[in-house]
């Protein structure tokens, strides 16, 4: 059985995206530890898991790129969660539609070995933490602070910390792994 990896950049004051929809931020922190760091976990994954508001940019984006992340993106299969999209043209692209936990638990027991990478959109991404089924949390800290936006978290969650990587350029990525609350 695969389990759910959820990999998200986070700003020092907690939002996953600012107020104005930016994403040039990310890049608050680069380093060659943090791009191999990413590389890995994105080369490692048995399959995407995308929200539609994020697939509908990546197709004319990811065919065409090169860098360290073109391969990985374009090789490995995607999921891609819609209950609307019809058709998905770029590569190996399945598309899950009807109840999100549901298709994920399935997902989750067809594949096995690896993980299944989920990438952000902010709505998708607290989708998935609601449906309990999130393995691992594997958060990038930017030094940055955003001042407003979009959090990731919006209720309670008990998370244990596995990991901690601090990159050269002031990033860390902190690793956590969801655990059960025991009591009232």
């Amino acid at each position: 059985m695969a389990s759910l990896v959820l990999k998200m950049s986070v700003s020092l004051d907690g939002y996953v995206a600012p107020a104005d929809g930016s994403s040039d931020w990310i890049a608050a922190g680069r380093s060659e530890d943090a791009l191999d760091w990413n590389v890995e976990t994105v080369s490692n994954a048995a399959a995407h898991l995308i929200g539609a508001a994020t697939y509908t940019a990546w197709p004319t984006y990811w065919p065409g790129a090169s860098g360290p992340f073109a391969k990985p993106m374009n090789e490995i299969p995607k999921v891609v969660f819609s209950n609307s999209l019809q058709s998905a043209a770029w590569g190996e692209t399945e598309i899950a539609s009807g109840d999100l936990a549901e298709s994920v638990a399935r997902l989750k027991q067809e594949r096995s070995g690896g993980y299944l990478l989920a990438h952000g959109g902010v709505r998708f991404a607290r989708s998935l933490v609601q449906t309990g089924l999130i393995d691992e949390y594997r958060l990038v800290i930017h030094p940055v602070v955003l001042g407003a936006g979009e959090r990731l978290f919006t209720a309670p969650l008990a998370i244990k910390p596995t990991s901690t990587i601090a990159f050269s350029g002031g990033g860390v990525a902190h690793v956590f792994a969801e655990r059960a609350v025991v009591g009232p």
